[in-house]
């Protein structure tokens, strides 16, 4: 009986992945049945942000509808999440930047664009508050997750977070030819599969490829393949962080 749930389990995972890269390669009328498929995934996640039961005529389920086939159209399964996880992600974000951006509080009528903040019943500043305070758990939650995740992955690459950190360039300009070097990998189909084989850097071509000597990017190595993990992975938060950099 486990092993017949097990299995059930890891078939409903594949299924939504699978079907999420089909869809990205045309088979749009299987849309339709994940999004119907999913509205209680999509209502749970986003009752979740709004801290009451949402139901489908409300605009909070609309955004999160979209938001969950925004993640359908930018999902990868090359980069290591799974689909409800990287969905959630979206879907919490996209509700909580419309609760912001247009004071949606259950029982409030407020016009957001034409009052000034001390003019605010105190129930909207109370629930405003409410929203900051669990976007702000939220947002740790999912960063400490995203970070073990990006830890994790850096293992492969026998570096750890502290190689990281120890290795991150001093100035300024050394970071962003170690990003541009980062950039050109993972954009190159060959340097981008000899790192995924070889969890090293083809640093005997990119010597060929970019402007810096081979004694820079042998120096600023790990940093290099850690910006290339972010890169290639779904990681919102790190590329949030990183990006004035990342472009």
């Amino acid at each position: 009986m486990l092993n017949l749930l097990l299995l059930s389990l890891v078939k409903r995972k594949t299924t939504i992945e699978e079907k999420a890269v089909r869809i990205q390669n045309g088979e749009e009328e299987l849309l339709s049945s994940l999004l119907d498929e999913y509205k209680p995934f999509i209502k749970k996640t986003v009752s979740s942000v709004c801290k009451r039961y949402i139901t489908e005529s409300d605009d909070e389920f609309s955004i999160g509808l979209i938001a969950f086939h925004d993640a359908i159209v930018k999902y990868n399964a090359e980069k290591g999440s799974s689909f409800i996880s990287f969905s959630e992600v979206i879907i919490k974000r996209k509700v909580i930047d419309y609760i912001r951006k247009n004071g949606k509080y259950q029982d409030i009528s407020v016009d957001m664009n034409n009052t000034d903040d001390e003019d605010l019943p105190s129930l909207h500043i109370e629930q405003l508050a409410a929203v900051d305070e669990y976007q702000r758990k939220e947002d740790a939650r999912l960063r400490r997750e995203e970070i073990l995740q990006f830890t994790k992955q850096l293992e492969e690459y026998n570096l750890t977070f502290e190689d990281l950190i120890d290795a991150s360039p001093k100035h300024e300009d050394a970071r962003m030819n170690a990003i541009n070097i980062s950039r050109i990998v993972v954009n190159e189909m060959e340097f981008k599969d000899y790192l995924l084989a070889k969890k090293r850097l083809p640093i005997k071509k990119l010597e060929k490829t970019v402007s810096v000597s081979r004694k820079t990017i042998e120096r600023n190595r790990k940093y290099i393949i850690a910006m290339c993990v972010i890169l290639m992975g779904d990681y919102v938060y790190l590329k949030d962080y990183l990006k004035g950099r990342l472009g």
